[in-house]
Order: structure tokens, then sequence, then C-alpha cells
């Protein structure tokens, strides 16, 4: 597995993975046309955010989209969940991070809580002012000062 920038050429592979992803963590199933979520990924997420893929092959099977201050976005495809894929590129983000780093997930997926907590992050907030109107929680994670 090789992990990179993003390239244009991958948009709409990187699109599909993340609503698959999404749909499957969440369990509903996204009701918007798949170009506007591409729109918006080219338009809001690519120019606000760093965005990383985890190629294997010649397929996309992660990506991280991410600040020094957030992890905007983190999705592995479905079939690679549990290989070790999201724990690296969320290493990629802690080390690039200004020593915070904080991310928001829906309540319901459970796996990804798990996988954020295991990554040391705590619960600090629940909203559900979202355009899904599922309960959100932000988890906040600080690098660990030396004693």
């Amino acid at each position: 597995m090789n992990i990179t920038d993003y390239e244009p050429a991958r948009a709409l592979e990187i699109v599909e993975l993340w609503r698959a992803s999404f749909e499957h963590g969440v369990g509903i199933k996204d009701p918007h046309p798949i170009e506007s979520q591409l729109s918006f990924f080219l338009c809001e997420v690519v120019p606000k955010s760093r965005v990383r893929v985890a190629v294997e092959g010649s397929k996309v099977v992660a990506f991280i989209a991410s600040t020094p201050e957030s992890i905007e976005h983190l999705y592995v495809r479905v079939q690679n969940i549990g290989h070790g894929i999201g724990s690296r590129l969320m290493a990629l983000a802690k080390a690039e991070s200004t020593g915070s780093l904080s991310l928001h997930t829906f309540a319901q997926n459970k796996t990804a809580r798990r996988f954020y907590e295991h990554h040391g992050f705590t619960e600090v907030e629940r909203e559900s002012e979202n355009m899904w109107k599922l309960e959100a929680i932000k988890y906040q994670w600080a690098r660990q000062r030396a004693a």
C-alpha cells in the first residue's frame, strides 16, 4: 500500500469510496446525487484541506482530508476496514498537527467511535444541528507532553 497526495483524476473514485463507507458506518443511504458530493469535495474539501489517498494496486482504499488542527474526513473502503490503513492515515495527521486535532463523527457510527477513541480522542461535545439531523460527536486529541 502506498500513501500519496490527492490527484484530480481520482476525485470520483474517492467520492464513491467516501459515500459507500459513510453509508456502511452510519447505516443510512445518502439521498444526494453523487455529482453534488463530487462538487462539494472539489470546491470545499480539496481547497481547505490536505488530501491524501492510500492506494493498493491501482485502487484507492482510503483517504484523509486534514489540516494541522483537524481531521475533516477519514474514510476507508468498506472491504479494507480493520486492516490498519486508517491508523496509518491517522498517524500522518497527528504527526503534521499543531499538537491537537479535532474531528466529528455521528454517534451511531460505532466503528468510527471505537477507532477514534482507540487513537486517543476523547468526546468533548454532542450536537444534532447538521443536515442529517443525527447526533454528532466532536472529538479532541492532544499530543502527550514529555515529563
